[in-house]
This record gives C-alpha cells, structure tokens and sequence, in this order.
C-alpha cells in the first residue's frame, strides 16, 4: 500500500454526560481541569488508547492492523519478534541496517506503530519511529462543574480472621471466609466508595496527519480510513460506568489538495499543505468569539444555564472560508 499523499488537519468535536472523560491519577482521579479557568481537559493518549482498542476490535489484532501498545503486555517482546522476523534473529549488535529492517518490519505489521508512532529502542532496539498523526489535548468549550459523588457497594473484599480477633492466617479457603461472613455484623459487610464525574462537557481536539511522515511509515489511505472510522465509532466500543455516555459529536476534517495547474506541482503542494494549521484550526466559542473562523461554536439561543447537552450547541462549518487549495470533509 503506497503512503498518502495530502496533508491533513483535523477537529474532533467529542462529548461526556454523567461520567469522567479523562481522570487524573495525581488528583484521585478527578476529571482533569485547566484551574485558571475551569475548563475541562483530556490527555492526547486518552483518545489514542480508544482509536487502538477500535482497531484490535475491528482487525482481531492481526496484521497488518495489530496494536504495539496493548494492555499489559511487555513491549520487548513484540520487538524482539520485529528482530526475528526481519533478521532471523536478535543480533548481537543492532547495526543501522538490522535496526532498520526491524523497524520496517514493525510499521508493516502494527498500525498503532505506522500511525502514532513509537519509542522501540529498548530491549533488542528497533529504533524510533515519527508517527504522521498526532493528538493535540483535548478542552472543553464551557467550563466544566466535577461533582464528588459517594457510593456504597453492597459487598465486602476486607473479610479477615483479624477482623475479627482470630490470629490471621495466610491463604484462606472459601469455606474460611464464609465463617467469617456469617460471623460479621450486616453492617459491616458493605465498602464506601467515591465516583468522581461532569455532569456535561463538550470538548474539540485538533489533530493533525503528516504526509511527508507518512511516507517513512507506510501509513496508506486505507489507514486514514481506519481512523476516521475509529474516531467516529470508538466511543460505542469503549462503555464503562465511570464514563457515562461518551460520544462522537462533529469531526471536521480539513484536506489539502494544491492549486497549481501542473500535476506535479499541486502534488508537492498537497503534500507541504496550502495553509497554515491554526487558520485551519482555530475556532469561535460562546466565551471567545473570532472573526472569519471556518468553524463556530455557539450555545443555543433560548439557552438558558450551563449547557447539558449537545443540543445546547450550534456548530457551523463556513465552507466560503476555506483558503484555495483545501476541501473540507464533514463527518
């Protein structure tokens, strides 16, 4: 599969109602936010994690659409199967032509590799690869309110004989742990808890596709495909009840296709793009209005309180704002 030959930017408009959308593990996990102003935040790897899990789901982790960065899985291994494959076995010293094979060998057979790129220099070293798609974080367009909920499951996991004034011992049977249950108050047998959630965020993330990286990976049309599909359906394979409802809201994508009259000439151009991402990119918000923006997010206008849902929201795609030489693509 040849690699593309158009620059991409891309923003994803994505929303959560009732959950976390991204927690933060030096906050308890709270919903990540920008304290200046409250806006709500979500890490670049978040989203991948999910485009990913997509893709595993959809291909069954095979090649040429396996995942690298699986869960708990020791990624030495899969380079180390990259050096096998490519080169009949570890060598004793990664010359520049063995790491190369491996790192073809890896592009070739892991979409996540050829995509987003990836850090395999540790182990038996396969170099590094530059990724042609790359995440911006992810903010919401009105600040976001987290609520600190308690909750009690009906259960227990901290049943001991120490609990109970019994010298504890290791490795307890279930005939063990049902003495024990019946010897404990009700009460007791229950475990508090804390969820953490938004009651509503709409958040847009830019992206951005690299043809002139694309052509180190291999990264193809029918990769892009992929990932405008996962984009736009990852949050239906990806429920959970600490993420509410998660959902695909506006993907907008901006492609650069030349002006030249001459073939080669608008191939080139296609290629180093014919404007400026940020004039692509940057959009008007009800709290920060620009001018001749291609894309505007607006509240409703009877909307009255903080928004609760999409229907809150009015976005519009100016196509007479399109500078020469770029298509917008609206899924």
């Amino acid at each position: 599969m040849s690699a593309i030959q158009n620059r991409y930017e891309f923003l994803y408009l994505f929303d959560c109602e009732n959950g976390n959308p991204n927690g933060d593990p030096d906050m308890g996990n709270s919903p990540r936010i920008d304290p200046e102003d409250m806006h709500g935040l979500v890490s670049d790897v978040a989203p991948k994690r999910r485009v990913r899990n997509f893709v595993q789901t959809a291909h069954e982790n095979a090649a040429p659409f396996a995942i690298f960065v699986e869960h708990s899985t020791n990624l030495n291994r899969a380079i180390a199967l990259g050096h096998e494959q490519a080169n009949g076995g570890i060598p004793a010293k990664a010359t520049k032509s063995k790491v190369k094979s491996a790192r073809d060998w890896m592009c070739g057979t892991f979409y996540d590799v050829r995509t987003f790129g990836a850090v395999m220099s540790t182990g038996a070293n396969a170099g590094q690869v530059r990724g042609p798609v790359q995440f911006s974080f992810s903010r919401s367009i009105d600040r976001i309110y987290p609520m600190d909920l308690g909750i009690t499951r009906v259960a227990d996991t901290g049943l001991t004989k120490k609990k109970h004034g019994v010298e504890e011992k290791e490795g307890m049977g279930s005939e063990q742990l049902l003495e024990l249950e019946n010897l404990a108050p009700e009460d007791t047998l229950r475990t508090m808890g804390r969820k953490a959630i938004i009651p509503y965020g709409l958040y847009a993330m830019k992206g951005f596709v690299s043809a002139h990286l694309a052509v180190g990976t291999g990264f193809s049309n029918k990769d892009l495909e992929l990932l405008w599909q996962a984009l736009q359906q990852m949050w239906d394979h990806d429920r959970s009840a600490s993420k509410g409802v998660m959902a695909c809201r506006g993907l907008y994508v901006f492609k650069h296709v030349g002006t030249d009259s001459d073939e080669m000439q608008r191939v080139r151009q296609a290629m180093l793009g014919c404007a400026p991402a940020h004039r692509l990119l940057d959009f008007s918000t009800p709290s920060r209005k620009l001018d001749n923006t291609i894309i505007e997010i607006a509240h409703r206008e009877d909307l009255s309180g903080s928004p609760r849902n999409f229907a809150d929201y009015v976005v519009t795609a100016h196509r007479d704002r399109l500078p020469r030489g770029v298509e917008l693509i609206v899924n």
